[in-house]
């Protein structure tokens, strides 16, 4: 799979253009668990994903952490070139959830295009307005939907994602997801397993009953 196939505008630019972005590219492997993007502090650049999976989150002063969106194959993720998003205010760090590849276009070099581009600029645009609509959908979620109804969404979310009812995560790892603490995941796990909904293990959990998990998710229950 090549870089070419996978932007989306690729034959909307000119040959310049093209042959620009492509100087610059640089195709980057991370393990998973490796910090891709570090904040605002860094401009990474833009990255579109080869293969594997990438949590873009935030993170708390006192620690805690929050998913904002997920990337996969063929995603771009725009947050990681903050100096082209001069009004990005918050930290944003991408970490890779699994074993990833992807290509990295410095931030000048694709702003330099952008500038040159309507097409670029208004797929720049569409991407940072799905992007954002994500985010305000996860604070209508904060906002209006208590925990064990958002840990029943997740649990489903995170078992289409992987393509299986038996899940290999912790209760740290789901808190950290959710923006809350462990022991609270801890809790409603307990409460789940008690109703038969789920079943807890070290490291794992099992969905037994997602028709019930997706009632509680979409408050039926």
């Amino acid at each position: 799979m090549e870089f070419e196939s996978c932007f989306p505008v690729w034959d909307k630019l000119t040959a310049e253009q093209q042959g620009r972005l492509q100087k610059q590219l640089a195709l980057r492997s991370f393990k998973k668990g490796a910090q891709v993007h570090g904040g605002r502090a860094e401009c990474t650049g833009l990255l579109l994903v080869k293969a594997g999976q990438l949590r873009a989150y935030i993170l708390s002063s006192e620690g805690r952490q929050i998913t904002l969106y997920r990337l996969f194959e063929r995603d771009v993720c725009l947050f990681s070139a903050s100096c082209v998003l001069r009004s990005v205010q918050f930290e944003v760090t991408i970490e890779a959830e699994k074993d990833t590849e992807l290509w990295v276009i410095p931030a000048e070099a694709y702003q330099r295009v952008m500038q040159q581009s309507a097409p670029l600029a208004n797929y720049t645009g569409e991407v940072m307005a799905a992007r954002f609509s994500e985010v305000m959908w996860l604070v209508e979620q904060l906002l209006w939907k208590s925990m064990d109804k958002r840990l029943a969404a997740f649990l489903l979310e995170e078992a289409a994602i992987e393509g299986t009812a038996r899940l290999r995560i912790t209760h740290e790892a789901i808190a950290n997801h959710l923006g809350t603490h462990r022991e609270v995941v801890t809790r409603l796990l307990r409460y789940f397993q008690a109703e038969g909904m789920v079943k807890g293990s070290r490291g794992a959990v099992e969905l037994l009953d997602e028709k019930r998990l997706s009632a509680l998710a979409a408050d039926q229950i």
